[in-house]
């Protein structure tokens, strides 16, 4: 909306009649966006064409006269090397703050190494633990509002899941603690604790040294760390920092707790990255017993690519200077059309993350839905509603996850308005609802 025509009183504080004249104007914006065709998608935390582009650089590291040998001699282009290439695993040991050796590289997605992992608890147990499968009760606890897909993998195997608020220092650690210490059925939390999905909070030192000094009781209990956005600041003098979990637990006399995952999906191409487990060496040792009945080796050609393009950790994180300087004035016009449309009138509240690639915002209670609607019937997908708590039912129906990177910015500010036009209209329905 134009600025001369938002509302600057309290939709709290307005009669119904003045609620109602405010709906007439809203409907009558409303109705002039729907009538312009759009098809504006904003339902994936995707990667723009243009962060695309800051990778293609890569395709010409390696061609059919480059040396395709790693520096001990291995012939990239054969069978073997079952945990990685050592280059990649210094590589994406220094992003991941872990030691080669702690480190195997996987192929192109994080997310298929998170699912192999519960699978393998699943049919095959933890460290000679009852495999999962055989229990009458496995639980997860999941942080929400959270990443839909951690929760879709749980879903798959049957898993009770167990909804923990988030805050934002990290999960309600109070909670956490009191459902673990005595219930054995509980075997694993979520949690993406560096610009969280969908909030973009990252967790603090306090909370990171709480997860390892846990005690479960369940000996198979493991903490899934998918730090997906270690590297993925919007700002280079204002930055979340994460103490490292591994060398915590190692520290609290825990090192076989944590299970940490991440991958290079939103650094170069998704699906044709590459991911990695961080774990102990005894759980490495149990995960590699599994692969070598899954694979001989991952793309170790696509490893050495990744490696002859970035160079080291500062390669990294210069061309992550470079993502940064693409998707950061998209987060800004989220962060300005929330402020300018929806604050003066008191509707809904936001996080302003420093990284990552989402926004959260939490509409009235009841309202979520009916906004993702509205906005889907004016051209604008959302992520839909619910889908940031375990089986799509978020119990408030309120909270929503804006991604603002991969549409234009010319699309995402249009995209906004429509937005916060529908949040306005469905918050005065619900308004004058309570007024009958």
């Amino acid at each position: 909306m134009a600025k001369s025509e938002i509302q600057t009183k309290k939709y709290s504080e307005m009669t119904k009649q003045e609620l109602m004249q405010e709906k007439e104007a809203l409907k009558a914006q409303y109705k002039k966006y729907q009538g312009m065709g759009l098809n504006l998608n904003m339902a994936r935390g995707k990667p723009c064409r243009e962060q695309l582009d800051l990778s293609m650089g890569m395709m010409d590291t390696l061609n059919s006269d480059a040396d395709l040998s790693c520096e001990d001699g291995t012939d990239c282009r054969n069978y073997g090397v079952l945990d990685g290439i050592h280059e990649a695993k210094v590589l994406i040991g220094a992003m991941m703050e872990n030691k080669p050796e702690n480190i195997i590289i996987y192929g192109n997605s994080s997310l298929n190494v998170m699912y192999d992992t519960v699978s393998r608890a699943y049919t095959h147990g933890i460290m000679g633990n009852t495999p999962w499968c055989k229990l009458d009760k496995v639980k997860f606890l999941c942080p929400v509002p959270g990443y839909d897909r951690h929760f879709a993998i749980t879903e798959y195997f049957g898993i009770e899941m167990i909804p923990v608020q988030m805050t934002p220092t990290g999960p309600d650690m109070d909670e956490v603690e009191r459902l673990v210490k005595d219930d054995e059925s509980i075997k694993g939390i979520w949690c993406v604790p560096k610009y969280s999905n969908p909030q973009g909070y990252s967790y603090s030192d306090e909370t990171v040294r709480r997860f390892a000094r846990l005690r479960p009781a369940a000996r198979d209990f493991r903490i899934f760390w998918d730090n997906a956005y270690g590297v993925h600041h919007l700002y280079d003098g204002s930055q979340d920092y994460l103490i490292e979990i591994l060398e915590e637990c190692k520290k609290a006399g825990s090192p076989d707790l944590v299970y940490k995952f991440s991958s290079t999906s939103k650094i170069t191409f998704p699906g044709s990255g590459i991911a990695a487990i961080a774990t102990s060496l005894n759980n490495l040792e149990e995960i590699k017993a599994q692969l070598n009945y899954q694979t001989i080796g991952h793309d170790k050609v696509n490893q050495l690519r990744h490696v002859r393009f970035f160079g080291d950790l500062a390669g990294i994180k210069a061309h992550m200077k470079k993502h940064a300087a693409i998707i950061r004035p998209k987060f800004e016009a989220v962060l300005e059309t929330l402020e300018r449309d929806l604050e003066p009138v008191g509707i809904g509240s936001w996080t302003n993350p420093k990284g990552g690639y989402f926004i959260s915002f939490d509409a009235p209670d009841g309202c979520a839905k009916a906004i993702v609607d509205k906005a889907k019937k004016a051209g604008v997908t959302m992520t839909k509603a619910g889908a940031t708590y375990p089986y799509g039912k978020d119990p408030h129906d309120s909270n929503i996850r804006i991604a603002p990177t991969f549409p234009s910015l010319t699309d995402l500010k249009l995209a906004m308005d429509i937005f916060t036009v529908c949040v306005r209209l469905v918050a005065i329905d619900k308004l004058l609802e309570e007024c009958e």
